[in-house]
């Protein structure tokens, strides 16, 4: 079994492409087999990977217009995972797609028969509830929910979970809230500690245990085309994501562990 999940938030900047990278590589430290789809047209989960955005070979933009299939579009990278790469033209893919049928189907139909080989699926959405969110949204099985505990980040939360509410009474019923992920947390902060309260007030069990940190290695490791976890093992935020991997392993509905011959 494959389990599908879309990390989003439409607000930029709270660590969707951080937590999709990161726990994709904390994941096959685990023994997991993983397969990365960038799925915004920026492409920073690309070079996160370490992998040229400005290559011409097949992405995600053929990918989604029928262009190419999954294995042709599918690259390992240094971290031991499969990438889907993606550049910006992504856009152009999601100005075409408007006008074919299912456009919202597209991402769950290529992925159908084809993920069977991954244990885990992990879709960087854009930082906008477009047509590329909702392809992902349609597809997956449940949401990753990366933010930090700020304000406006509250506001944006309401948004996200009314578009998600809306796939689940539409195209995708089965779509659920894996977690919300507090990001780049600052404990002295009084107001990220006032937010994180309400969260786990409102959300309870649905809020991952683990808090990912401000963390200076975490920011620098995608300069380097690396996740935290090459590039800094020791890091607070290299140690936080493999936690992070570790928690939701345990949660009820995991997939089971991969079978090791012994």
């Amino acid at each position: 079994m494959t389990q599908i999940l879309a990390i989003t938030n439409q607000k930029g900047g709270v660590g969707k492409t951080t937590t999709c990278v990161n726990l994709a590589a904390s994941l096959v430290r685990l023994g997991r087999r993983v397969l990365v789809i960038d799925l915004d047209p920026q492409g920073n989960a690309t070079t996160g990977c370490g992998y040229d955005k400005h290559s011409r070979e097949p992405n995600a933009c053929e990918l989604l217009l029928g262009e190419a299939q999954l294995p042709e579009c599918t690259y390992r990278v240094e971290s031991g995972f499969d990438l889907v790469p993606s550049n910006g033209d992504l856009t152009l893919a999601e100005v075409r797609l408007m006008g074919l049928p299912r456009r919202e189907y597209r991402l769950r139909e290529v992925l159908a028969d084809a993920v069977s080989g991954y244990q885990h699926v992990l879709i960087d959405c854009p930082p906008s509830l477009n047509l590329l969110t909702v392809n992902a949204l349609v597809a997956a099985d449940g949401v990753v929910i990366p933010m930090q505990c700020e304000y406006y980040a509250l506001e944006g939360l309401t948004a996200l979970m009314g578009t998600i509410e809306s796939i689940q009474r539409g195209p995708n019923p089965r779509l659920r809230i894996a977690g919300l992920l507090r990001t780049m947390f600052d404990p002295r902060n009084r107001l990220s500690g006032e937010v994180s309260d309400q969260l786990l007030g409102h959300f309870g069990e649905r809020v991952f245990r683990t808090i990912v940190p401000r963390n200076v290695r975490l920011a620098e490791a995608p300069s380097f085309g690396q996740p935290a976890l090459l590039y800094d093992a020791s890091s607070r935020g290299a140690l936080a994501y493999l936690a992070l991997a570790g928690e939701m392993l345990r949660r009820p509905g995991a997939v089971a562990a991969p079978d090791t011959g012994t």
